[in-house]
C-alpha cells in the first residue's frame, strides 16, 4: 500500500506533525474514508475547482488521471483509502502519485482502521479486501511510508487536529507520530517472519492510543485514535476533523466534525465533500445533486465566526 517508495524524501519534525511546521499559511483540505470509491473522491476533490471562490487543489491531467493542481494547500486524506470499493488500487495510486507530485510536506495520510488492517491482518478477517490481502513486501513498503512520515496518526491544523477517529481529551500529534513509527518498526521487523502474527498482537497491546480497538469488535470508548466511534467523542472533545462513523453529510458536534460521507451518498448524486481549513475558516465543500457545489459553513465554538449550532446548511 503506497508501495512505490523510491525516490520519495522523508518528511521529520514540525513539517510532518503540522501545518505550522511549513513556511507560509497554506490552506488545508480533508477528505476522509474514501474506501476505493475512486469517482467519489474525484468529485469531492473537484469541489475546490468547481466553486469560484477557490483554486484547485487537484485537477485531471492529459489522461485523465488527477494531477497536483500546484497551489498553495496541504492535502490529508483523513484514513481508511481502502475497501469496501471496486478501485482501491486506483486510490492508493492516486494517492502515491499527488504524494510524489506535491512532495512529502504537501500531501498526509492519516492512519485509519482500514490502514491498520495492513500492518495488522492477522487480527481481522480482512483477508477478502484490499488492506488483508497485502504481500509481505507491500506491508514492508507501507512501514517505510510511517517511518518517512507519509502516514502519520494525526496532523495539526490551525485550530483543529485532523485523526482518523480522533480522541476525546486533549493530545499531541507528535506524540502519537511518534508512537506510531516506533509501532510500524516493532511490526515491520517481523513481517513475513513466524513472529509476524505475535507480534502484530503485541503492538496492539503495547500502542494503544494508536492501535487500541476498545473491545473485541472496535470502536469502543477506550479505542485508540484510529477506531474511535463517534459516538464517544463528547462536545468537549478537542477540536478535531475526524472520520470514522458514517453520516450523510459534514457533521459537527461541540468542537469535532466528522466528514465521513461517501458511502451513505454513493448510490445517488451529489453528497460528496472536503472540509477546507484557513487561518480565519473552517468550511464544508459539498457536491450537489445539480453538480454544483455548495459551503457549509462549520466554525467553530469560540473561533470568533460563524454560526455555534451542531451544524450548517448547505
Amino acid at each position: 500500500m503506497l508501495d512505490e517508495t523510491e525516490g520519495i524524501e522523508t518528511v521529520d519534525g514540525p513539517a510532518r506533525d503540522a501545518v505550522g511546521g511549513l513556511a507560509g499559511a497554506p490552506t488545508v483540505v480533508s477528505i476522509s474514508d474514501i474506501h476505493g470509491y475512486l469517482g467519489a473522491a474525484r468529485s469531492a476533490l473537484l469541489t475546490l475547482s468547481d466553486h469560484p471562490d477557490y483554486e484547485p487543489v487537484v485537477e485531471p491531467g492529459p489522461d485523465g488521471r488527477l494531477q497536483w493542481a500546484g497551489n498553495d494547500y496541504v492535502l490529508v486524506f483523513n484514513g481508511d483509502l481502502v475497501d469496501r470499493g471496486a478501485d482501491s488500487d486506483r486510490v492508493v495510486a492516486t494517492v502515491a502519485r499527488l504524494l510524489a507530485q506535491a512532495g512529502p510536506e504537501r500531501v498526509r495520510v492519516t492512519f485509519g482502521n482500514h490502514e491498520m488492517g495492513v500492518l495488522t491482518p492477522d487480527r481481522f478477517g480482512w483477508g477478502g479486501w484490499y488492506s488483508g490481502s497485502r504481500s509481505a513486501a507491500e506491508r514492508r513498503a507501507f512501514v517505510d511510508r510511517v517511518r518517512a512520515g507519509h502516514v502519520v496518526a494525526a496532523y495539526g491544523g490551525y485550530r483543529v487536529t485532523y485523526a482518523h477517529a480522533g480522541r476525546p481529551d486533549p493530545y499531541d500529534p507528535g506524540v502519537l507520530n511518534d508512537q506510531l513509527v516506533a509501532a510500524a518498526g516493532d511490526l515491520g521487523a517481523a513481517i513475513g517472519t513466524p513472529e509476524d502474527r505475535g507480534a502484530q498482537l503485541a503492538a496492539i497491546e503495547a500502542y494503544p492510543d494508536v492501535l487500541g480497538l476498545g473491545g473485541r469488535t472496535g470502536r469502543g470508548p477506550g479505542a485508540g485514535v484510529a477506531w474511535l466511534d463517534f459516538a464517544h467523542l463528547p462536545a468537549d472533545a478537542p477540536p478535531q476533523v475526524v472520520g470514522h462513523t458514517r453520516h450523510d453529510q459534514p457533521t459537527r458536534k461541540g468542537t469535532v466534525v466528522c466528514q465521513n460521507v461517501i458511502r451513505n451518498n454513493v448510490n445517488w448524486e451529489g453528497g460528496e465533500a472536503v472540509v477546507v481549513e484557513t487561518p480565519e475558516s473552517l468550511v464544508a465543500l459539498v457536491r450537489e445533486a445539480d453538480g454544483g457545489v455548495g459551503v457549509q459553513e462549520l466554525s467553530l465554538p469560540g473561533s470568533g465566526s460563524g454560526s455555534d449550532g451542531d451544524s450548517g446548511g448547505t
